[in-house]
C-alpha cells in the first residue's frame, strides 16, 4: 500500500510543475479574444443602401467571432457589387475578432431594421466563442425573427452550432468544423450532421465546414443568388485557388492525430512566443487582414495585436480599431498586411509585408509560420483552417523541440523533488528509530 501511494505521489509531482507553469500561458493565449480598445467607439462609415439590391449581413456576437469566418464572406459578397453588405451586432461597441483585432459593426439590429424595413436577404453566421451560452441570446433571438421572414442563412464553420442553438436547424442537414462535429452531434441531435464536404445546401440553410471552407460556401451562395459568372469572378478577385463551380468539393475527414499535439505544446509551453504587431492601414483587404490574424492566431505559437495611430477603413468600408499604437509593446516584428503601399510605423523593425506578391493571401503567411516557428505548427494551422497546402513550401524546423522539452524537464524536476522529500522523510524516520 505504501509503495502504491508513493507511485501516486510521484505521478502528481510530475504533473504539478507543468500544470502550474503551463496554465498561465494557456490563459494568456485565450485572452486575445477579449476586446482591448480604449475610449469611445468610432462611428463606422455611413451605411449606403440601394433598395434595388438584396441585403447581406454578417452578424457578430457580443463576445466576437472568428476573424476569417467574418471577414472572408464579407469581402466576397462586397466584391461582387451585387449586395448591400453590412456587419451587424446587438450594439455598436467594438467587438473582438480572434487573433487580436477589434471590429466596429456597421449597424445594430435595430438600425438594420430601420434601414431595410424588413429581414435581410442573406445572413452570414460565423463561429462565436460563446455558442450555446446565454450571452448569445441576442443573436439567436434575432436569427429566429429573421428566419421567420424567409432569410437565407449561411453558417460558417461552427456558426452552424449558433444557428442550431436557436433551434433553426432541427430536421435539416448541416456541417461544421471537423474538430467539434461530434460535440455538435451530441448537443443538437435533431440536426443531421454531415462530414467530408466543404458545404451543405439544405434550402434556406447553407452551412460550411471549417474556417476557409466558408469561402467555398459563400461562393456557392453567390452562384445561387447572382450567378456562376459572379461567383467565378469573386473567386478570381480574391485569388482563391480551389473554386469548384460543379458543387461542394469533398474533403478528407480530419481527425486528431499524434502530430496535432504540437498545438498543446505551443499553447502551454510557448513562453517565449514572438509578439507580432499587425499594423492597420486604410484600404487593406479584409481577407488580407484575416490571413495574418487567423494564421498566427490559430497556431497558438505567435501572439498578434492590432497596432496603429487610430481607426481605419478597410477596402470595402469596415471600421477597425487598433489595440495599441505599438510604442513600448516590445514587439519582435511588425507585419504590414495588404498591398496599400503605406509606410510602416516609425521605429518598428523588422517589418514584414506578406502580400507584396500575387496569390491567395494565406499562402505566404503559412509559409512564414513554418519558417519562423516550425513545419508541424504550420501544418496543424492549415488543418484547422481547412486549407490544402500541397502546393505550398512549408519549410522550417521540423518540430517545436524547446516547447516539447520544457514539460518533460519540469516533470522530471517534480519527480526529483518528490524523491528528495521521500529521502529526507526516510532519514528522519531512521534517526528516530536509532535515537
Amino acid at each position: 500500500m505504501r509503495a502504491f501511494l508513493r507511485v501516486i505521489v510521484l505521478l502528481l509531482a510530475a504533473a504539478v510543475l507543468p500544470a502550474a507553469l503551463g496554465a498561465p500561458a494557456v490563459v494568456g493565449a485565450l485572452a486575445l479574444n477579449e476586446p482591448r480598445s480604449d475610449g469611445a467607439s468610432p462611428p463606422p462609415a455611413p451605411a449606403e443602401y440601394d433598395p434595388a439590391l438584396p441585403t447581406a449581413v454578417v452578424v457578430v456576437g457580443g463576445r466576437g467571432a472568428v476573424v476569417s469566418d467574418t471577414l472572408a464572406p464579407y469581402e466576397i459578397l462586397a466584391t461582387t457589387g451585387a449586395f448591400n453588405v453590412y456587419t451587424v451586432a446587438s450594439d455598436a461597441n467594438p467587438l473582438p475578432l480572434t487573433g487580436g483585432l477589434d471590429l466596429v459593426p456597421d449597424l445594430t439590429f435595430a438600425e438594420l431594421e430601420d434601414l431595410v424595413g424588413g429581414p435581410a436577404d442573406l445572413i452570414v453566421v460565423p463561429a462565436m466563442p460563446d455558442v450555446g451560452r446565454p450571452t448569445t441570446k441576442p443573436v439567436t433571438d434575432w436569427l429566429e425573427r429573421q428566419a421567420n421572414g424567409g432569410t437565407l442563412i449561411l453558417s460558417i464553420c461552427n456558426g452552424a452550432a449558433v444557428v442550431a442553438s436557436a433551434g433553426l436547424l432541427d430536421g435539416h442537414r448541416a456541417t461544421a468544423h471537423w474538430l467539434r462535429l461530434d460535440e455538435w452531434a451530441d448537443t443538437y441531435p435533431a440536426v443531421e450532421w454531415d462530414r467530408g464536404t466543404r458545404y451543405v445546401d439544405d434550402g434556406d440553410f447553407v452551412s460550411t465546414a471549417g474556417i476557409l471552407s466558408g469561402i467555398d460556401g459563400t461562393l456557392h451562395v453567390v452562384d445561387r443568388l447572382v450567378g456562376g459568372d459572379a461567383a467565378a469572378e469573386a473567386a478570381r478577385a480574391i485569388e482563391w485557388p480551389h473554386y469548384d463551380p460543379e458543387g461542394a468539393a469533398p474533403i478528407e475527414e480530419s481527425r486528431l492525430a499524434p502530430s496535432d499535439a504540437v498545438v498543446a505544446f505551443n499553447t502551454a509551453f510557448g513562453w517565449d512566443r514572438p509578439h507580432v504587431g499587425v499594423q492597420l492601414t486604410d484600404g487593406v483587404g479584409e481577407i488580407e487582414l484575416a490571413s495574418v490574424f487567423d494564421t498566427y492566431g490559430q497556431s497558438l505559437a505567435v501572439d498578434t495585436v492590432a497596432v496603429g495611430p487610430g481607426p481605419v477603413q478597410s477596402r470595402h468600408g469596415l471600421t477597425f480599431v487598433p489595440r495599441a499604437d505599438g510604442i513600448g509593446l516590445g514587439l519582435d516584428r511588425l507585419v504590414l498586411p495588404g498591398t496599400t503601399g503605406h509606410d510602416a510605423l516609425p521605429g518598428m523593425e523588422p517589418v514584414q509585408r506578406p502580400h507584396e506578391e500575387a496569390g491567395f493571401a494565406f499562402d505566404t503567411v503559412l509559409e512564414d509560420l513554418a519558417r519562423t516557428t516550425d513545419a508541424a505548427t504550420a501544418r496543424w494551422t492549415a488543418k484547422v483552417l481547412e486549407y490544402p497546402v500541397d502546393d505550398l513550401t512549408l519549410e522550417g524546423p521540423v518540430w517545436p523541440w524547446a516547447e516539447t522539452i520544457r514539460p518533460v524537464a519540469l516533470a522530471l524536476l517534480g519527480v526529483l523533488i518528490a524523491v528528495g522529500v521521500f529521502a529526507l522523510l526516510r532519514a528522519r524516520r531512521r534517526r528516530r528509530e536509532t535515537g
